[in-house]
């Protein structure tokens, strides 16, 4: 079958056997994700016309002011994962604790959980800026059949078998991984079915652009500070050029496709970084080494690091993997001086 016009459920059928597990059931897992991406693709497409902008009158777990569209795109993702009958535990940025999914039915067999940011970047959504909703597949790890526990969401990032995001913008794209690469699928939405347009997506392995909030420069560890005066600097290919958007998804998709590094470091007002483990770096360190690229928290692999809460922060430097090499560089010699 030609790629140019393959859709999204025939490569996710054509590539079933290269998933770790071909039960089948990931493959429904995926095509639900795919469902309700275009449910929140088609409010999201029309936000500036009825009244679902600005605030949702609370804030989430993470003190942070919840957006109508956070509330929407959750309830959507939420309920197309639980109507479908093919998960057995959700975890949201926007939930305050991990759902049990049909928790005293002992004849649940479900095998996997997601963890998602239903809406990342979503505070753009005002000014027409792209937003996006990342999210992360893992198997359980307690006995199937029992009530899911916490333990089954703080997973090492290594331990996942899918991950990926989709991206709201001039076009809608879905782009994930189960490990085996990284595709990109943009939506047709004439028809509402996303074709392949992206395949086999790859960090260049140097790029010439830096994202990062130099707002919050003042507040960097010392090794960043000088990693961008490095990025600044005129020689060979430099200076780099800066390109922050302030939504993590867009950011990465533009880096991933021309080449470039995302910063958000601890700060002083961060002091353990801001962005969270389990929702938003995780997903994305597995879609970069999956495409070629690097993630690292300054010192080492993302992937590598044992979660100690649902909604732990860490600080996150993702892209090129050379300029992730370099970033690191800089932030061990800071240390050691």
């Amino acid at each position: 079958m030609s790629q140019k016009h393959q859709t999204l459920g025939e490569f996710i059928i054509e590539h079933q056997s290269s998933f770790k597990y071909t039960s089948g059931e990931l493959s429904r897992l995926i095509n639900s994700i795919r469902l309700a991406a275009k449910v929140v693709n088609y409010e999201v497409n029309k936000a500036g016309l009825v009244d679902i902008l600005g605030t949702a009158g609370d804030t989430n777990v993470q003190g942070e002011d919840q957006q109508k569209l956070d509330v929407y795109a959750n309830e959507k993702f939420i309920q197309t994962l639980v109507n479908r009958n093919i998960v057995c535990g959700i975890a949201s940025e926007e939930e305050d604790s991990f759902i049990a999914i049909n928790s005293n039915d002992q004849n649940h067999q479900n095998k996997y959980i997601v963890l998602m940011d239903p809406l990342d970047g979503s505070s753009n959504i005002d000014v027409n800026v792209s937003v996006g909703t990342i999210f992360s597949i893992y198997r359980r790890v307690t006995p199937v059949g029992t009530p899911v526990q916490e333990e089954d969401f703080l997973q090492k990032g290594s331990e996942q078998v899918a991950a990926g995001y989709i991206i709201y913008g001039t076009s809608t794209m879905l782009v994930y991984t189960t490990g085996d690469g990284v595709n990109g699928f943009t939506l047709n939405p004439a028809i509402g079915t996303f074709y392949l347009s992206h395949p086999r997506m790859q960090f260049p392995e140097h790029g010439t652009i830096y994202s990062v909030n130099e707002g919050n420069y003042i507040h960097f560890p010392q090794g960043i500070k000088n990693y961008l005066k490095y990025c600044q600097m005129e020689e060979g290919d430099r200076p780099y050029t800066s390109r922050y958007i302030g939504s993590l998804v867009s950011d990465f998709h533009r880096n991933m496709i021309k080449g470039g590094i995302y910063l958000y470091p601890t700060s002083s007002k961060n002091p353990n970084g801001k962005l969270r483990l389990l929702y938003e770096c995780n997903p994305m360190a597995f879609i970069a080494e999956q495409a070629n690229g690097k993630a690292s928290d300054g010192f080492s692999r993302i992937m590598d690091i044992t979660p100690t809460e649902l909604h732990q922060r860490v600080p996150f430097i993702c892209g090129s993997s050379a300029m992730v090499d370099k970033a690191e560089d800089f932030m061990r010699d800071s240390q050691s001086s």
